[in-house]
């Protein structure tokens, strides 16, 4: 007689699991149950006209008719200012090395420092002139370009 391939501990495995199928399937069949009694799921729950979740619904008394088409998507258009009218500006060079190429415009309307680089000239400059220039966004922050002489 040839004996069975089935060991103990095979069968055992088998059990183990028939077990857990079972357990699991009266687990799910208890949660249906559970939910049959407190009225099924989720509460059904209403947005009043300020975002706010509500049990209630809203009156009709309180709701405002909107116009599709007054409704403006994406970004709004700007309204043109000096500043987007004449973009040239005026300042004076705080410090230029003619030998590296570079050096810095103080912004007269601003204050603030502007790097400019010898390959943004028109004029040749130097330290303390007064200059025209237009700023161009660089690597590192506001560049001056197209730097002339105030005439």
């Amino acid at each position: 007689m040839a004996k069975s391939q089935q060991t103990y501990n095979k069968s055992e495995k088998e059990k183990q699991k028939q077990k857990k199928r079972e357990e699991k399937q009266k687990k799910r069949e208890a949660r249906k149950a559970q939910s049959k009694e407190s009225g099924g799921g989720i509460p059904f729950a209403y947005v009043d006209q300020y975002g706010n979740l509500t049990d209630t619904p809203p009156e009709e008394t309180e709701k405002e008719e909107i116009d599709a088409s007054t409704i403006e998507l994406g970004i709004p258009r700007k309204e043109e200012s000096e500043e987007d009218q004449d973009p040239t500006r005026k300042g004076k060079v705080a410090f230029f090395d003619t030998s590296k190429g570079f050096g810095f415009i103080m912004d007269s309307d601003t204050d603030e420092k502007h790097f400019v680089h010898v390959s943004g000239l028109i004029d040749q400059i130097a330290e303390n002139d007064k200059v025209t220039f237009l700023l161009e966004k660089g690597l590192k922050g506001m560049n001056a370009v197209q730097v002339k002489l105030q005439e």
